[in-house]
């Protein structure tokens, strides 16, 4: 459905690298990039992140992951770059029986998720 979301940071350096690492272990990285701003992502979709003006109130984005490992990994890069804890990885059956997902606050207090759908491994 979306080609690419976009939205201010307020710490460029900062949000960065914590997208960087969380994104690596889904297989998504840096595409293009310039002065104060950074499209991130794959063929699935991208993430346009930049340091033009104010940050948008908390947002909820979610990547879709291959696997369970990779919602771990996802989950253990994007603590180690900084972010916060808001959901260990897990089954999340209020939203669907093979739900699994990880959360974590970004350095602006954005809610990033990882999800699959696939068995475990």
């Amino acid at each position: 459905m979306f080609d690419h979301i976009g939205f201010n940071v307020r710490n460029f350096e900062k949000s960065l690298a914590f997208y960087k690492a969380a994104l690596t272990p889904l297989d998504l990285g840096v595409l293009e990039s310039g002065e104060r701003w950074a499209m991130l992502g794959g063929y699935s979709g991208r993430l346009w992140i930049g340091a033009f003006g104010p940050p948008p109130g908390p947002i909820h984005i979610a990547f879709r992951a291959g696997s369970r490992a990779m919602v771990h990994a996802f989950y253990e890069a994007g603590l180690a770059a900084g972010g916060r804890d808001n959901g260990a990885p897990g089954i999340r059956t209020q939203y669907a029986p093979d739900y699994f997902a990880a959360f974590l606050l970004d350095p602006d207090g954005h809610n990033v998720e990882a999800v699959t759908f696939a068995a475990e491994n």
